[in-house]
Parts: structure tokens; C-alpha cells; sequence
């Protein structure tokens, strides 16, 4: 379980709040307006950005203050992080080793993933040679290598097109499923949220709501949610 409690992040005049918990293995979608703080919140619990008060546990355990690279978490955003100069393989590889040597057992786990999001036939392509879409697999399998608990999607999706923004989602929904990975995600889009159909975290001016289920925040009187969604 995540459990955020008492959270409370002061970055450049902006503050955020923050009490909830989240079950091992759900699929969240955190939405709300432009500016109401949903990057942030996703940006403090992967411990890119300090927390002023209150504490971030996973299963008991206190991360508040951890190193992001000690976090039980990966973390997908929407620019990619793609290097340039490495095939497909070697820029999901690096999430495993940064030297790239990988030993048999680690180099089954790559090429299996490479299958599994559809980049058998780009395994030694560059990313410049890729599309939009490809290079969005290339970044969402060099974060299931990794095998973490944990995986934030920062608006990872939002400059593919609607249709393939849907199978991205899907893709990723179902594999969070099968390794019951707890999956975050902000996202501007409500319809995300409805592809996940599963929780909402609503954020509002810096005040974070508690996991909702889809449909009851689709159905929600609070005024904020109505003309957030345009009801």
C-alpha cells in the first residue's frame, strides 16, 4: 500500500496538500484543471522535489526522504528520455545496466518486454528513425525492465493521437494488471481516466481529493469536479 499522509509540498510560492492511501495494485488517474498541481504531486512522491511536512510510505516502509533511484518506483514522462545514439534494445537495456552488460537472464527479460510492447522489428533501430508511438513503447518498456512496484505516467501519452493514446493505455493497463503494478497516472485527458476505469485523485488549487471510483466522480455534485469534466 501507498500511504501519503499529511503531505504538504511549498514549491515557488505554490502549495500542495495531500492525504491519502492507495491500494497495491490499483490504477489511478490523477486529473484536475492546468496549474492545480497534479505534476507535483507526482514529482514528490518520486523525490524530484523536497516535501515541507508528512510522510510518503510504501508497505510500511517510510521513502519520504529517499533518493529517487532508491524509490520502489519508475517514473514515464512525456518527452521520452530516449538516447539518441542507442538501438531500441540498448535504450531499454540501460534501464537495467547503464554499462549495457547484461547477463543471460537479464537479456531474456529485454527481448521478452521488446516482444510484448510490439518492437520486434525495431530492436536495433535508433529513435530517430521511430514514430511518436514507437518511441513512447521504446520509454514505457524501459520502465517495466526495471520491475518496480511502483509506475508514474507524468502526461507520458498526451502527443499521440486519441486512438493511439487509447492502445498506449491499454497496453499498459493490462501489463499493470498482470504484474500487479500499482499504476499512477496524470493525465488532462478525462477520457484516460476512463480507460483505466478504475480510481480518480481529483487535484483542485493545490487540494488533493481521496481515490474515487470512476464512475462516482463522473456522477460527482461537487462543483469543482462538474467544471473540471464540463457538466
Amino acid at each position: 500500500m501507498l500511504q501519503v499522509k499529511n503531505l504538504v509540498v511549498n514549491l515557488d510560492g505554490f502549495k500542495l496538500t495531500a492525504d491519502f492511501e492507495i491500494a497495491k495494485g490499483s490504477l489511478i488517474s490523477i486529473v484536475g484543471p492546468s496549474g492545480a498541481g497534479k505534476s507535483t504531486l507526482l514529482n514528490a512522491l518520486a523525490g524530484f522535489i523536497p516535501v515541507t511536512s508528512g510522510t510518503i510510505k510504501w508497505n510500511g516502509s517510510e521513502i519520504t526522504k529517499q533518493d529517487p533511484g532508491l524509490r520502489p518506483l519508475s517514473i514515464l514522462f512525456q518527452d521520452y528520455n530516449l538516447f539518441s545514439h542507442l538501438t531500441v534494445k540498448d535504450n531499454i537495456a540501460i534501464g537495467l545496466r547503464p554499462n549495457l552488460k547484461l547477463n543471460d537472464l537479464e537479456t531474456n527479460l529485454v527481448n521478452s518486454v521488446i516482444e510484448e510492447v510490439g518492437l520486434s522489428k525495431f530492436k536495433f533501430i535508433k529513435p530517430f528513425k521511430l514514430s511518436g508511438g514507437q518511441r513512447s513503447r521504446v520509454s514505457l518498456a524501459r520502465s517495466i525492465v526495471r520491475s518496480k512496484p511502483i509506475l508514474l505516467l507524468d502526461e507520458a501519452f498526451s502527443g499521440l493521437g486519441p486512438a493511439l493514446r487509447t492502445e498506449m493505455i491499454k497496453l499498459i493497463k493490462n501489463k499493470s494488471i498482470k504484474e500487479k503494478i500499482t499504476l499512477i497516472m496524470v493525465s488532462h485527458h478525462i477520457k484516460d481516466a476512463m480507460e483505466l476505469d478504475q480510481k480518480v485523485i481529483f487535484v483542485n488549487e493545490g487540494e488533493t481529493m481521496k481515490p474515487i471510483n470512476i464512475s462516482v466522480f463522473i456522477n460527482s455534485k461537487d462543483e469543482n469536479i462538474r467544471e473540471y469534466i464540463g457538466l
